[in-house]
């Protein structure tokens, strides 16, 4: 036939370039439209740090009364949540940050010391994080102090090369009773190109994509 314009893509040139910009194009479109939250503001990540503080069942605690050192006591939080206190007897702990059952002290003693003084230590403390995908020990992680989502990924042995994405790292948060999924980008922070720090909240679950590869 003369004058035929049907354009066969396996033959004309260029044709295997267009097939791929036009499947790259749709993952593109269908991927931007994945549910994902904004990353925590920056000042929001470097207070991490305290919202970590949150007592726990198990957490031994060191309280001091400077006026009254003869009910200085070391406690261990219950599995239901309590200590026991001198004169006033159990207490809810978990739950609360230091701060705060220092403040509930102060108002149940307050018929019982003179002076409103009292301190609240945390001795021991932990909290467990998952991470699962592509790293070599996927599991839980318990830390006694703060830590980052890349400081995670190291104690669960590291990427697995060969199969992480480290671009598209998810971090799926329990908060007030929803999750939520944030996305971080840990290539940038491995290049040097990114230090603002990820902190993980307790339970927090990360997961390392693999790569994906049309071909």
């Amino acid at each position: 036939m003369k004058n035929q314009s049907i354009i066969q893509f396996g033959k004309q040139p260029g044709g295997r370039a267009l097939v791929l910009s036009s499947l790259l194009l749709a993952f593109s479109l269908a991927f931007t439209g994945c549910a994902t939250n904004d990353l925590p503001k920056p000042d929001t990540a470097a207070k991490a740090h305290s919202e970590l503080i949150i007592l726990r069942e198990g957490d031994d605690l060191k309280i001091t009364f400077p006026g009254s050192s003869n009910l200085d006591s070391t406690q261990q939080i219950r599995r239901d949540g309590k200590i026991v206190m001198p004169l006033i007897g159990e207490v809810q702990a978990a739950g609360l940050t230091p701060d705060a059952l220092r403040e509930s002290l102060v108002k149940l003693y307050a018929d019982q010391i003179a002076t409103k003084e009292i301190n609240v230590f945390v001795q021991s403390s932990s909290f467990p994080v998952f991470v699962n995908g592509a790293v070599i020990h996927p599991g839980k992680i318990l830390s006694d102090h703060p830590i980052t989502a890349l400081e995670a990924v190291m104690e669960a042995g590291g990427f697995d090369y060969t199969t992480a994405d480290t671009r598209d790292v998810k971090i799926t948060r329990n908060e007030n009773g929803l999750y939520k999924t944030y996305k971080i980008n840990l290539q940038r922070v491995l290049d040097g190109k990114d230090s603002t720090p990820f902190y993980l909240k307790p339970s927090d679950i990360i997961y390392v994509p693999q790569r994906f590869e049309l071909f």
